[in-house]
């Protein structure tokens, strides 16, 4: 272990720069952790988005739309430090990363997901040529560090993505829904669980994890919470 620590020393998923020896265990730089900002406070009691008006219950695309999944949550806002950790994460081999996510989720959320009742994790799958591309899937990666910090199986073959869609940042808002019609299927005949946690890297309008979520419950799951590392704002 610490032949490999030299290899490949610790870094900041803020900045990617190299942390100090107190900085190791929580993941991050002094820096960094003074621009993060994590989930708190009011939060929409669908999706876990921060409120932009404390008295509201849900968020504004929850407002508008159908959720297949009953609650969700998340750890930072998709902002400063964590726009580039998230583009690391996910183009440049930084799987270092979601061991840190791990760890911040298990602390944070641990409680909520023993409490939810959650007998499987399920990370949202990538289309398997563009898995095969990138060497992984960056949200298994988040999802096996949970499973292995909270003792919870976590069935990666579950749930197949069977459509090459467009990504999501590409498209309206009205567009969405529509690019991942059909886009997820399952992969054994029946889901004998009564609640899975799907874990995504980014949450932005739901549409990935509601299209999800909907494959999961209509192959029998009981019902779908969702955890994502990173969510977009109440706009």
């Amino acid at each position: 272990m610490g032949f490999l620590k030299l290899l490949f020393p610790p870094r900041c998923i803020g900045c990617d720069e190299l942390l100090s020896v107190a900085d190791v265990k929580r993941g991050y730089c002094a820096k960094c952790a003074s621009q993060m900002v994590f989930i708190e406070g009011k939060t929409c009691f669908v999706c876990g988005k921060m409120l932009s008006v404390a008295t509201a219950g849900r968020c504004s695309d929850c407002e508008k739309k159908e959720r297949v999944f009953s609650e969700g949550k998340a750890l930072f806002l998709y902002e400063g430090p964590m726009k580039l950790s998230m583009y690391r994460f996910k183009y440049s081999n930084r799987r270092c990363y979601g061991k840190v996510y791990g760890r911040i989720a298990a602390v944070r959320y641990g409680h909520w997901i023993k409490k939810m009742g959650v007998d499987a994790i399920v990370p949202v799958p990538m289309y398997p040529s563009k898995e095969r591309m990138r060497g992984y899937n960056q949200a298994e990666v988040f999802a096996r560090e949970i499973g292995k910090l909270l003792n919870i199986p976590v069935e990666s073959k579950l749930l197949i993505r069977t459509k090459n869609t467009k990504p999501q940042k590409m498209l309206g808002d009205a567009k969405r829904d529509e690019n991942l019609k059909n886009a997820f299927k399952i992969g054994k005949s029946d889901v004998q669980f009564n609640c899975i946690l799907l874990v995504d890297d980014i949450y932005t309008t739901g549409s990935t994890m509601n299209g999800a979520a909907r494959a999961l419950i209509s192959s029998g799951a009981g019902k779908v919470v969702c955890l994502s590392a990173c969510i977009g704002s109440d706009n």
